[in-house]
């Protein structure tokens, strides 16, 4: 089925008259300028196109109904959250109804004895967090998302953020979904216990599918008590290529910091200027580390990963004393990305390498943007390789995006030469397909499709996305 191609009139009156009979009332939206803001997340120049409507969920029984009416007329179910994705996941297509979540927002229940929640998609990530600190329990992924983007869309992606790289991505969170499977059906697969090894791993599967395998509606995840006090780190450095050598250095050292974060000059400037944060720093590359190793070992690291930087060449570190300045940093690392945004449209990479290959991989990105004549920022969440390249042309440059996304291809393939991969954690969607189909092998996509097939066999579930 082309879910691309334009749609008949009756089809149109048909599904919205169905949709408007079976979920609950006010919830479809066919005004086009609403529609509108619906019909594609944050992704440059990704792909879409107007969906025939959209809905906005209020329960799991309007998710079924929409499936449903959606499989009778062979039109694509295009789940949404709070649109932050970067890939163009939850872009729609002209054969296809916008199935927002965003709306379903409850927090079900936290279970201290059990350290487990239950939400429902919507749940902002942030929100998340807050509650669970108010009985000492800490949920840890934290994407630089996390006060806007949604509990189901980290689900989708498996969204990661700073403190993975010792506290580990969605995934490793989530013990149990309710789901709706391309059939329409309403499934709960997983365990809300601490073991469960009855049956396949289908709720592992549905993180990161991306919405093409079935749509979320509820979400158990684990709980970690609250995160102790960190000790921050910062060293300045004059080259992305000496501020990779460091990350190599803390892995080789056997150090697992709570973060380890990269931002350059140009995003400190750009935040800046927008937020008038003050941001005095002398250099060209920053990274942060953060240890929550309590007493005297605490203290022990973080001057063992202080002279990993100075052995990689910085220019100056210290453990910070002021804890406000430290928090300024990395609140300046969470806001590059949109202060960005800012200066132009921006195309924004997710590659993540082996930490080795990291001070190669930084190499290959400069040398990649001087080549093209492309700006490129960069942040990284270092620690765990996973850069974020972010490539930024002039409003209305058509030259200036045509070289952007030469760019952007090349550093995908840089990346897979050197045993990465093109994403870590904002998902294929749209932007990545030629990425994730030169990363995997025929077969590979083989077992892909069959395990589509069986769960969404008419291939209704966001079409086009993932692979």
């Amino acid at each position: 089925m082309d879910f691309t191609a334009d749609v008949a009139p009756d089809l149109r009156a048909d599904l919205i008259a169905a949709l408007e009979a079976a979920v609950t009332p006010g919830a479809v939206v066919c005004d086009p300028d609403v529609m509108a803001g619906y019909a594609h997340d944050d992704a440059e120049w990704a792909p879409h196109q107007m969906p025939i409507a959209v809905v906005r969920a209020r329960t799991p029984e309007d998710v079924v109904e929409v499936v449903r009416a959606c499989r009778a007329r062979q039109v694509a179910v295009i789940p949404r959250g709070a649109g932050t994705g970067l890939s163009g996941g939850a872009n729609a297509w002209a054969r296809s109804v916008v199935l927002s979540c965003a709306a379903m927002t409850e927090i079900f229940s936290i279970d201290p004895l059990e350290r487990i929640a239950v939400v429902a998609p919507g749940v902002v990530n942030d929100h998340l967090r807050a509650a669970c600190a108010e009985v000492g329990l800490w949920y840890p992924p934290d994407p630089a998302s996390s006060p806007w983007s949604t509990i189901g869309g980290n689900v989708a992606t498996n969204a990661g953020g700073v403190c993975c790289v010792k506290y580990g991505v969605t995934r490793d969170y989530v013990l149990a979904v309710q789901v709706v499977t391309g059939t329409g059906e309403l499934v709960r697969i997983g365990h809300p216990t601490a073991k469960g090894v009855v049956g396949y791993d289908l709720a592992g599967l549905m993180v990161g599918s991306e919405g093409t395998l079935g749509i979320v509606t509820e979400i158990t995840v684990k709980l970690r008590p609250l995160q102790p006090p960190s000790r921050t780190i910062a060293g300045y450095f004059d080259s992305l290529i000496d501020a990779g050598r460091a990350v190599s250095a803390v892995g080789a050292s056997g150090l697992t910091p709570a973060a380890l974060e990269l931002v350059d000059r140009q995003c400190l400037l750009a935040v800046d200027a927008w937020k008038n944060m003050g941001l005095a720093v002398d250099a060209n590359v920053v990274l942060l580390g953060r240890i929550d190793t309590p007493g005297i070992e605490g203290e022990r690291e973080s001057e063992r990963l202080r002279e990993c930087f100075d052995a990689a060449g910085a220019t100056w570190s210290a453990v910070s004393s002021d804890e406000q300045e430290a928090q300024a940093l990395f609140a300046a690392r969470r806001l590059a990305y949109p202060a960005l945004e800012r200066l132009g449209p921006v195309l924004t990479e997710d590659v993540c390498v082996p930490k080795k290959h990291v001070p190669a991989m930084l190499a290959r990105i400069e040398e990649i943007g001087i080549r093209h004549d492309i700006v490129i920022a960069n942040i990284a969440h270092a620690g765990d390789g996973n850069l974020h390249p972010l490539l930024i042309a002039d409003e209305g440059d058509a030259a200036a995006r045509g070289r952007a996304q030469l760019a952007f291809g090349e550093i995908i393939d840089a990346a897979l030469e050197l045993g990465g991969t093109v994403t870590g954690e904002h998902g294929v969607g749209v932007l990545k397909l030629d990425g994730a189909r030169k990363e995997l092998s025929p077969a590979v996509l083989d077992m892909h499709r069959a395990v589509k097939h069986a769960l969404d066999p008419d291939g209704i579930l966001n079409p086009g996305k993932a692979f």
